[in-house]
């Protein structure tokens, strides 16, 4: 089993409360608009547990160059059975965003992770058996009101025991 605590639009800024709940994990993804490399650092040295998290993150659209160096703008991989593809600007089901449409469609992985809407949504895509999560944005800067982030879990082919974390209002 593979503790997930996953996050997007952080825009800079993290707090205790994040990084309490992802202390809890094995592994941490970010869906983009990290903001800073100082918050890139953190995610990659959280303490907690036994050994080191790994962080899975790509870039998004308000990220500068020094990060864009340092992770990609797709990361597809798998999580144990669980074929995972995060990337920022995906869209939603039935609208996806046109640089992913295609591939989505021919390609779909088990797990389709976005950010950059600010909006929480989790919905199965019935059509393509996958299921899409935007964990919405743990950061204060956007038009959202309830910062969040998601915590689950995956054990062999299941997603399970999704969390929504609600962090406090964004002001």
């Amino acid at each position: 089993m593979t503790r997930i605590g996953l996050l997007s639009d952080t825009h800079g800024w993290l707090d205790e409360k994040i990084l309490l709940h992802l202390s809890r994990c094995d592994e941490v993804w970010h869906a983009g608009d990290i903001g800073t490399t100082e918050v890139l650092h953190t995610l990659q040295n959280i303490p907690g547990g036994t050994s080191a998290k790994t962080l899975r993150a790509v870039w998004g659209n308000i990220d500068g160059t020094e990060i864009r160096k340092q992770i990609p703008e797709h990361l597809r991989f798998r999580c144990e059975g669980v074929e995972v593809w995060i990337t920022h600007i995906g869209g939603r089901p039935g609208r996806y965003d046109i640089k992913v449409k295609d591939e989505i469609e021919r390609n779909p992985p088990n797990l389709f992770i976005c950010g950059h809407s600010h909006i929480l949504l989790v919905e199965m895509n019935m059509h393509l058996r996958c299921l899409h999560i935007n964990p919405g944005a743990a950061g204060r800067h956007g038009f959202h009101l309830m910062r969040t982030i998601l915590l689950f879990e995956i054990e062999g082919e299941k997603i399970q025991h999704l969390k929504v974390v609600e962090l406090g209002k964004r002001a």
